[in-house]
């Protein structure tokens, strides 16, 4: 079943439901942020590197905790260079489906590893993307109690089901619009492509007179409204 109509629609609804997740930027700046899910992957990642290497732009990367134990040095060749970390989970589980001890104990383990990799303090990652984009309101509930910031997206091109480079670029630039949050794949599924995906994308977006900063400076944007 292909999700990709649903998000266009999804978002506008959610957004004002849910106003304590971050759902995008200024929509009076052109900053928006380009992210990644579900890595480090050590075949996928280093070539989306050297892409936002040449275009000298920084991303940011949600992580997945048990990716990080398999690639910690390339963990830390993400970190590094200076890109924003999140938390995606420890495995790639659904988050309503897990108890509250199960979910802190994913989220810490995550940031464990991510220490253990990067000599990131857990204060300094605790952005958080639910797998799938599936919580509930007891999900944000016990995010926001444990102080963790809940990040969503506002551009979905749903490249994890590999529908084609051109597909998946022209759904970027089609939903695209100032404070976006685009969320790609650099993980098993999705990032096979997502090197090519990001090397068409920046240039046009370049041109489009967007910039690209980190999710954390999209925060910073929402509270100086």
């Amino acid at each position: 079943m292909q999700l990709y109509p649903l998000f266009p629609v999804l978002h506008p609804i959610l957004k004002p439901t849910f106003p304590t997740c971050l759902w995008g930027g200024d929509c009076n700046s052109k900053a928006i942020a380009l992210s990644f899910d579900d890595g480090p992957h050590p075949q996928h990642t280093p070539r989306l590197l050297k892409v936002l290497d040449h275009y000298q732009i920084t991303a940011n990367f949600f992580w997945l905790g048990a990716c990080v134990n398999r690639s910690p040095s390339l963990a830390k060749e993400v970190c590094d260079r200076g890109h924003w970390i999140g938390l995606h989970g420890y495995y790639h589980h659904n988050f309503p489906l897990l108890s509250p001890s199960e979910l802190r104990d994913s989220l810490e383990r995550t940031q464990a590893v991510i220490y253990d990799a990067c000599e990131l303090q857990p204060e300094q990652v605790r952005d958080v993307r639910p797998p799938n984009g599936l919580f509930t309101p007891l999900t944000l509930n016990l995010l926001q109690q444990w102080n963790y910031r809940s990040v969503m997206w506002s551009v979905v091109p749903e490249d994890w089901v590999r529908p084609g480079i051109t597909t998946v670029v022209q759904r970027v630039l089609q939903h695209v619009k100032n404070g976006s949050i685009i969320v790609l794949h650099d993980g098993a599924c999705g990032g096979e492509d997502v090197a090519e995906i990001t090397n068409i994308l920046i240039p046009q977006l370049l041109q489009q007179g967007y910039h690209f900063v980190t999710i954390d400076t999209l925060w910073q944007q929402t509270l100086n409204r």
